[in-house]
């Protein structure tokens, strides 16, 4: 996917985020953090809508749609220069998904969370080896404050399958 087919579909995700009624709030984080293939480290960088929650039956969970533009530098490992992988290219991805919480707004429990996504990369990587990725996060949300571990790969249905795993704090807003 290339960087301008990204773009286009970030605009579009931008444009279905505004056209959701007034009333129900989407959380927007913005985040950042330090994400590791192996033991080389890059920085990484999301933007993160996540859209009303909605009770799942009769239990206490609910699940909130949600949708990611993210950024995760390259990385200057000379062993993978001559690899069909190398670890040089930054990868922007596009994820989609839902995001799950347990129990009411009081429980002391409730702003933990855990997230699951299908995402689409721009490039590929030693630690992301197809354009398709898998992204799994486990968190805590705060009204303007974002802690969470996130762990994206492609569950080795292609490639070397490395992942990317990382810890990103972000800081959150309403709209």
């Amino acid at each position: 996917m290339s960087l301008r087919n990204l773009a286009r579909h970030a605009i579009a995700l931008g444009l279905i985020a505004a056209a959701i009624p007034a009333t129900a709030a989407t959380r927007i984080e913005i985040q950042g953090g330090r994400s590791y293939m192996d033991s080389y480290g890059s920085n990484a960088a999301f933007v993160e809508a996540v859209f009303p929650a909605h009770p799942l039956g009769g239990t206490r969970y609910s699940w909130s749609p949600d949708v990611s533009l993210g950024w995760i530098g390259g990385r200057d490992v000379h062993r993978y220069d001559y690899s069909p992988y190398t670890t040089r290219p930054s990868v922007a991805l596009l994820a989609g998904g839902v995001r799950v919480h347990r129990g009411d707004a009081g429980d002391w429990y409730q702003p933990l969370f855990a997230s699951f996504q299908v995402a689409a990369t721009n490039h590929t990587t030693q630690a992301l080896s197809s354009h398709y990725q898998f992204v799994s996060t486990l968190g805590w949300q705060a009204k303007h404050f974002t802690l969470a571990i996130r762990h994206v790969s492609n569950g080795s249905l292609s490639g070397p399958n490395r992942g990317e795993t990382m810890a990103v704090v972000g800081v959150a807003f309403d709209i």
